[in-house]
């Protein structure tokens, strides 16, 4: 386990750099997202087909999780780290090569495949790099970084899609991950073997008590999971704004979330500094956001495509200050040659989440419209929150 001399004087620049790779990895699975209607138009695709391509992705990506953050403990955190993205680099690539559903479903699921180690690879990192203390500002800066990922992601690629077609967007936004490789091996080159452990030790994987953080962590991410991939079809199809707006709107429920995940952090952070410990003042900060989410049920209802967008970033700013405390838990509560695998169970429990719920809500969508999912979604956080409560606190 590290101790406090082993982090590095300059860890913020070094955690700065890393991020990087987390805000890649949302602008290489945003990129299907914000090109969608054209791609449906082209490929003549039902919203219910739509969701199953959504879903290969969800599937590999559940599957793998697990098995990515036993491999990024076993090979460290920078040759694990370089694999991973070199292959959804290349995925994403190979999107913008495809002839219709078949082809995108298989370069979906190698996505998944790959990104799976993002997330317990940023987790270690974290874990490496920042004292206790600072492990809740760290989790904000990577929502940070992911909701950078997302606020880029609809310019960019709509503006990409404009000019040079669809298929370009994926090609930029993959290329920009194998970029990213010879500047981590750059600036951080001494991170080799960070935090190594045994590879394939599944000894965390019997504890009941990490199984029940993912499926906490998974509970509160629903509705994360469903505007990141709905909403700028849903502000093109129900709130009537044109392409070219919605592209522009969809960037403010990203930016809300980062400051979300940042207001979470730093309210963490006060309770902590008033003398409660870490578990229960992450647990009061995830009830309080629960309750906040409630707001998203009330979406369908505004009158206009602003007013929808600005309700969508309410509740994803609820949801980014319960998730930053849900992903720090894990981390307070095992050591660094276990937080790859550690932060994949929640990455996997999500996976499995996101597979589940994006086929069906494309099917209720095309029968019932988007308030069935506005009602039910906003009440999974509050039901994560409550299990939660009922886990064993991190010692």
């Amino acid at each position: 386990m590290s101790s406090p001399s082993n982090y590095p004087a300059h860890r913020w620049a070094l955690l700065g750099v890393f991020l990087l790779s987390t805000t890649i990895n949302y602008l290489d699975r945003q990129a299907l997202a914000n090109v969608a209607p054209q791609i449906i138009a082209e490929f003549r695709l039902t919203t219910a087909e739509y969701g199953w391509i959504l879903a290969a992705f969800s599937l590999t990506y559940a599957a793998a999780a697990p098995f990515a953050g036993l491999l990024i403990d076993g090979l460290g955190l920078t040759r694990g780290i370089c694999l991973a993205i070199g292959v959804w680099s290349l995925a994403g690539i190979a999107t913008g090569l495809g002839t219709g559903l078949a082809s995108l479903i298989v370069f979906r699921a190698i996505l998944g495949l790959a990104e799976a180690g993002g997330i317990p690879a940023t987790g270690k990192a974290i874990r490496l790099f920042l004292p206790p203390a600072e492990r809740a500002l760290g989790t904000s800066l990577n929502q940070a970084a992911l909701s950078l990922g997302l606020i880029l992601a609809p310019p960019l690629t709509v503006s990409i899609a404009r000019q040079a077609g669809w298929r370009a967007a994926f090609i930029v936004t993959g290329a920009l991950g194998l970029l990213w490789i010879p500047l981590w091996l750059r600036v951080a080159p001494r991170a080799q073997g960070a935090g190594r452990s045994a590879p394939l030790d599944f000894t965390l994987a019997r504890d009941p008590r990490v199984w029940g953080f993912g499926v906490a962590s998974a509970l509160s991410l629903v509705l994360q999971s469903f505007w990141a991939n709905f909403t700028f079809l849903y502000l093109t199809r129900e709130a009537g704004a044109e392409p070219a707006r919605a592209a522009w709107l969809a960037t403010l429920p990203p930016l809300l979330a980062t400051v979300g995940g940042f207001a979470g952090g730093a309210r963490t952070w006060r309770l902590i500094r008033g003398g409660s410990a870490p578990f229960p003042a992450r647990l009061r900060v995830c009830g309080q956001a629960s309750v906040a989410a409630l707001l998203t049920a009330a979406i369908p209802w505004m009158p206009n495509a602003l007013l929808a967008t600005l309700a969508i970033s309410a509740g994803l700013f609820a949801v980014s200050a319960f998730s930053v405390n849900m992903y720090a838990i894990p981390l307070d509560a095992y050591p660094a040659e276990r937080a790859g695998f550690a932060i994949s169970v929640l990455t996997f429990c999500y996976g499995v989440m996101q597979a589940v719920i994006s086929p069906w809500f494309g099917a209720v969508i095309d029968r019932f419209g988007y308030a069935p999912i506005c009602a039910g979604a906003s009440l999974t956080p509050l039901a994560g929150w409550w299990l939660l409560r009922r886990l064993e606190p991190p010692a």
